[in-house]
């Protein structure tokens, strides 16, 4: 019924109401890491739950890197409770202190854990919104205890008590353009332009040997494909970030606390040197104009000086974004700048942490207004690039002990990290022997393989290498 000032509230009498909330299961978003790990969680409680999959398998956005290899040991990237549901099923744990690629994080984990769940694993079942059943973002009178509604993006609904979001950020990139605005012309030349870590070395190859490449972006993953470019003969490559200087990239170089992420920064700085990498400084992405079948990126920088550079292909390595579009009906309390909950930002600010001084957090600095909703994961750091995979796990824990009820667990949360981080020296030096040099990823776990003149190499992520 509408008044003179709007709408006016009408609570849901208990006979409208076609479910109770209680009686429905929690709702996870994503069948990656941490939402399989929320997953195990809730199956030890015996709640039930649904795992919505937006790909077609679990650990889909996995998948999409699997020649990347991590940059953490097993034993970091093995939740507790999915390793006590695996090993009751007679699963055996791969090398504790061996880095997986991503292929290897779903056949020899991720994989096995999905089946343990059967049919509460449902993949192709993309979510397009959520909100509360019969109520809308404005609506409060017996708001708590309507269902959540989720709708998929086939035209199904659900209903859920509530919704753990471990859906990630692979699906929204950052744009190329700076400023965080869309390069004028980026739409039109998107063919031309391929997201952080392509499989430069292998399944890609074709897409980049002998083109000019132009790679955009200062974090370790632009620097793992800037060393990959540079093992193939006769193409030229460029790299451009906005910085007067590539220092933050290059790193600490033989000081550094991890051997591996130094010999990256090393090896690049030679290339760049000995000019096999043409380094573009003080580059603020402005526009992309077709030219052919190349593209010419503009450069524009706050005081209006332009420079521009042509090339075949673009990487833009360029991070990663969250959307909350889905979660627009809900009521969230997220931080100005990072995109997180205001409780958390302080926290993870990478301003002032990297991802092994981030303390322990759980529900309630991952709580929203609107209750019974959690984003967890690297989802729940917005554009903070210190996630890692065990705090995820330790978020998943904390939020289903608070789903059941007993939030003595869920705020005795715990996290014991090397203060670099999950980041191995010694282990990566063993694997160099077997694999080649490590590298590392910036903005995650993530690193991609880095074939030298005798092996393949390895290499990880993560804001701490």
């Amino acid at each position: 019924m509408s008044g003179c000032c709007g709408p006016t509230a009408v609570e849901l009498q208990p006979s409208a109401q076609a479910v109770r909330s209680d009686d429905l299961p929690v709702a996870v978003v994503g069948a990656g890491p941490v939402g399989l790990a929320a997953a195990a969680h809730l199956a030890e409680r015996g709640l039930d739950f649904v795992v919505l999959e937006a790909g077609e398998q679990a650990g889909a956005s996995v998948a999409q890197w699997g020649h990347v290899r991590v940059f953490s040991p097993w034993k970091y990237n093995i939740d507790p409770a999915a390793r006590r549901l695996l090993e009751a099923d007679g699963w055996s744990a791969p090398d504790p202190e061996w880095l997986p690629t991503g292929a290897e994080l779903i056949d020899d984990y991720l994989a096995p854990l999905a089946k343990l769940f059967g049919d509460r694993i449902r993949t192709g079942a993309k979510v397009s919104a959520i909100s509360r059943l019969g109520y809308d973002r404005v609506r409060t009178a017996g708001r708590e205890r309507a269902p959540f509604l989720i709708r998929l993006a086939g035209g199904g609904e659900l209903h859920a008590r509530a919704v753990v979001d471990a859906s990630g950020t692979y699906a929204t990139p950052n744009v190329l353009g700076a400023s965080g605005l869309p390069a004028h012309g980026e739409a039109g030349a998107a063919d031309l332009v391929d997201h952080a870590l392509p499989d430069v070395l292998g399944a890609d190859r074709d897409r980049y040997a002998g083109k000019h490449v132009l790679v955009v972006g200062a974090g370790h993953s632009a620097a793992t494909t800037l060393l990959a470019l540079a093992q193939l003969d006769d193409t030229p490559i460029t790299w451009a970030i906005r910085a007067g200087d590539a220092g933050r990239t290059y790193g600490g170089g033989e000081a550094d606390a991890l051997p591996a992420r130094g010999a990256l920064g090393t090896r690049l700085h030679a290339h760049v040197t000995s000019g096999r990498i043409r380094l573009l400084t003080g580059f603020f992405t402005h526009a992309v104009e077709r030219d052919g079948a190349r593209a010419r990126v503009i450069s524009r920088d706050p005081s209006g000086a332009e420079q521009a550079v042509t090339a075949d292909r673009i990487v833009a390595a360029t991070g990663y974004r969250p959307d909350h579009a889905i979660a627009s009906e809900l009521r969230l309390d997220l931080d100005a700048v990072l995109g997180s909950t205001r409780a958390l930002a302080p926290l993870i600010d990478p301003n002032a942490h990297s991802c092994g001084t981030v303390p322990p957090h759980g529900a309630d600095e991952l709580a929203h207004p609107e209750d019974g909703y959690y984003a967890v994961g690297v989802k729940s750091y917005g554009r903070a690039p210190t996630f890692l995979l065990a705090t995820g796990y330790e978020q998943a824990r904390s939020v289903v002990a608070a789903l059941a009820g007993d939030w003595e667990a869920a705020r005795d949360v715990r996290l014991d990290l090397p203060e670099t981080g999950v980041c191995s020296s010694s282990l990566a030096e063993a694997q160099e022997q077997r694999l080649g040099l490590a590298t590392g990823i910036s903005g995650g776990l993530l690193g991609s393989p880095l074939p030298l003149a005798t092996a393949g190499a390895s290499q990880g992520g993560g804001c701490c290498g």
